[in-house]
């Protein structure tokens, strides 16, 4: 992903989406967490995020143990997805929104939730890496 695209797509569908669903909650009131890959850090996106209100959560260097993608996410669609069959992207990415599709709420909601306990952890460690969670 690029940070056009980032800044562009995925920031305006985020504040469009807390609009909708929670009006009476502004931006200025959501925390992002952004793991350290260049679309989230580039200026572009820094600036943005200040322009539409959203506040971001430090997150440590080198911290795979806070991106729900690295630790819950990206193993469950290594498992599912077979490997690759095509060498087209669109493809691939049909295959992994499908697999997306079938991942019930709720995992998705104990997964945030399981963050908090990742997020201490972080603390207690002052930001090291740690296993076991």
């Amino acid at each position: 992903m690029t940070v056009t695209y980032y800044v562009q797509n995925v920031l305006f569908l985020v504040k469009s989406a807390i609009n909708e669903q929670r009006p009476k909650v502004s931006t200025s009131r959501t925390l992002l967490l952004h793991d350290n890959a260049g679309p989230h850090k580039a200026r572009a996106t820094t600036q943005s995020l200040r322009e539409l209100g959203f506040q971001v959560l430090p997150n440590p260097a080198y911290s795979p143990d806070l991106a729900p993608c690295d630790y819950w996410l990206f193993p469950i669609l290594k498992d599912r997805l077979p490997g690759p069959k095509s060498d087209r992207i669109q493809d691939l990415a049909k295959a992994v929104n499908s697999e997306l599709r079938t991942i019930p709420e709720e995992d998705y909601q104990g997964v945030f939730r399981k963050g908090r306990i990742r997020l201490k952890r972080c603390i207690q460690s002052h930001g090291e890496y740690f296993e076991g969670l």
